[in-house]
């Protein structure tokens, strides 16, 4: 079952200079910073950053997640939908937090996060 949306995510080439950037305009810096992924808590949703490029064109470099409790399960169960094709399996990227994206069938990336750090009711 959906939780809601939780997170979008930004490619960016420079990181530093995003994280930065990202850091002015919102106030605040990062609850989550590594050289592979930088997350801001935006009032109950994540703004992240992600560093890696490949494979990105000019209007496809953001990904919005919905949230889920268990991302194993949620993956299968929208893998089983007819018109679903596999993107990115579920990936532990640490913290306990849990990503996966499928495309749908017109070809848009769907995302989802298992992220403990959010709980159930944001």
């Amino acid at each position: 079952m959906l939780l809601g949306l939780r997170t979008v995510i930004y490619k960016v080439s420079n990181l530093d200079a995003a994280k930065a950037w990202y850091t002015e305009v919102l106030g605040f810096g990062p609850y989550f910073d590594q050289p592979f992924y930088v997350g801001f808590n935006v009032g109950g949703f994540e703004l992240g950053l992600d560093p890696d490029m490949s494979g990105v064109e000019r209007g496809s470099s953001v990904v919005a997640y919905w949230g889920v409790e268990d991302a194993d399960a949620e993956y299968a169960r929208i893998l089983a939908i007819e018109g679903t094709k596999e993107h990115s399996p579920v990936n532990d990227v640490g913290q306990g937090i849990k990503v996966a994206t499928v495309k749908d069938p017109c070809g848009n990336v769907f995302g989802i996060i298992e992220n403990p750090h959010f709980g159930t009711t944001q």
